[in-house]
């Protein structure tokens, strides 16, 4: 049915939470301040990493020393992306099963952009052609705006026909929506099913393979 396909990365193909959450903490730990669980940090991504440490860090950016916890954070994960990061079960057999249909696929992701490239091309470096993180500095806004999809179509040289978004989140939906695609979202992401319903989802997969 679709022949271009573009995923969101966290929550969608990989399983990052855990080295998320490790890095939050080691920054919030180092600068002094309360850890959280891995539920609560569950709940704070989704909208990139900014967004992250501001609902994490007491106060937020108004905290005298966010943007120093901030870096710290950055620097950590950089260092630690790939400690326990895992492609969630099946993913990395759909998406060569895609490509074997000659379907196009690229990830826009709100991670910061070398962290977005690095984790693709360690795990799907033969799948996944187009690897866009946040790159607001270029003038290219994050999820949900609609410019890393549009970037993303470009740089496969397709169009939005045929063309569609994969995501496990509220802010996949409205980037979908916002890109004139439809939306597939995944139910073994950060976000159950009553939360994407409550926020507009309408089509759902419980597996991979349903991709297929």
């Amino acid at each position: 049915m679709y022949s271009t396909y573009i995923f969101d990365l966290d929550g969608t193909l990989l399983d990052t939470l855990g080295d998320l959450a490790a890095s939050v903490n080691y920054a919030l730990r180092t600068h002094g301040m309360p850890e959280h669980t891995i539920d609560d940090v569950r709940h704070f991504v989704g909208n990139g990493v900014r967004l992250l440490m501001e609902r994490a860090i007491p106060d937020g950016e108004q905290n005298p020393d966010f943007e120093a916890t901030f870096a710290t954070f950055r620097q950590h994960y950089m260092e630690h992306s790939l400690d326990t990061t895992r492609p969630y079960e099946g993913i990395p057999d759909a998406l060569k099963a895609l490509r074997a249909q000659g379907c196009r696929l690229a990830v826009v992701s709100n991670k910061m952009m070398a962290a977005t490239q690095e984790l693709c091309q360690h795990f799907f470096p033969d799948t996944i052609e187009v690897a866009i993180g946040e790159n607001e500095a270029a003038g290219i806004r994050k999820k949900p705006a609609p410019d890393t999809v549009y970037a993303a179509l470009r740089m496969l040289n397709v169009g939005q026909k045929n063309a569609v978004y994969v995501g496990d989140s509220d802010v996949d939906v409205e980037t979908a929506k916002n890109s004139g695609l439809p939306c597939i979202s995944v139910l073994w992401g950060f976000r159950d099913k009553e939360f994407l319903i409550r926020h507009g989802a309408k089509t759902f997969i419980s597996a991979p393979s349903e991709l297929l």
